[in-house]
């Protein structure tokens, strides 16, 4: 999260000055003042926007309209709760001190949660999946598994577990002996059910657990980023049909869209010429250029 509420305090940031830029255009109210002088709304206004920080502000501010404005129905308060929620609870005692260390509150980052929400919703308005696409997602699709393994720092000791299995030992007794992640340790190893669309688990570990039938353990160690791991296998249902995983295919697409920068450029410049934006100071004309020569080019 700490990456993710990062990038949220930038647009949050750009935002919050935008809001400043726009009430410059009240004329001659001082914003500061000093022996001999001060510096005007108006002169605060002209200077910030010259600078490429002042047009990117505006810019996100009219994103954020626009997209409120044609799809803010399509996204609730108790949508936007839940998020923000599920964020409290991993980050715990320190989630306020995560947030004022990027600058953020409680409001801002509920903000950014909803414009993040309305961007997925414009995705799916937008973009429609093709059978073609389903058809090679639903090839690479596994059902949710469940399994249960042990987290060790070198591969000789994950290689020495896996021997101690052989000769009788239980998997149980294993991952309170030798298990080094703090999470599954008191839970004999078990981790929440998964699937192929899981963007959280290591890539390797994913790959090496759904060869796995149920009851059956790798036979070799597993190296991800977090160290070696010796895997067990709980439950490998039958993969079933597409229509019942359909949901979720289709969810694994737009999470790959919604990764796409092109994709997503192309879904705001359609949002934005919907919403026939007009911007009426010449100085910052251009700050929506890329957007519209997008939807320009891609009718």
């Amino acid at each position: 999260m700490k990456k993710y509420i990062r990038k949220a305090a930038a647009v949050i940031a750009v935002a919050s000055m935008a809001l400043s830029t726009a009430a410059c255009s009240n004329g001659g109210k001082t914003v500061a003042s000093y022996k001999g002088g001060k510096i005007t709304q108006q002169e605060y206004y002209d200077e910030m926007k010259k600078s490429q920080s002042g047009k990117s502000a505006l810019a996100n501010m009219i994103i954020n309209r626009v997209l409120e404005q044609q799809y803010g129905n399509k996204v609730s308060k108790k949508q936007v709760d839940k998020q923000y929620n599920n964020y409290k609870k991993q980050y715990g005692s320190q989630f306020d001190a995560v947030l004022q260390q990027n600058g953020m509150t409680a409001s801002s980052f509920k903000q950014n949660l909803k414009t993040n929400l309305l961007t997925e919703v414009a995705l799916k308005d937008i973009k429609k999946i093709s059978k073609s696409q389903e058809e090679k997602a639903w090839k690479a699709y596994q059902p949710k598994v469940k399994v249960q393994h042990i987290l060790v720092s070198k591969k000789s000791k994950a290689e020495e577990i896996t021997n101690e299995l052989k000769n009788g030992k239980s998997f149980k007794s294993l991952v309170k002996k030798y298990s080094l992640d703090t999470g599954t340790k008191n839970n004999e190893g078990k981790l929440p059910t998964f699937d192929s669309t899981d963007s959280s688990l290591d890539p390797a570990f994913k790959k090496a657990a759904f060869k796995l039938k149920t009851g059956e353990t790798t036979k070799s160690p597993i190296k991800s980023q977090s160290g070696y791991h010796v895997i067990r296998m709980i439950k490998h249902p039958a993969k079933g049909t597409f229509a019942s995983h359909k949901k979720e295919i289709d969810d694994q697409i737009y999470q790959t869209m919604s990764q796409d920068q092109q994709t997503m450029h192309d879904v705001l410049a359609k949002v934005i010429k919907k919403a026939g934006v007009d911007i009426k100071d010449k100085d910052l004309k251009d700050v929506l250029a890329s957007y519209v020569s997008t939807s320009t080019d891609k009718k």
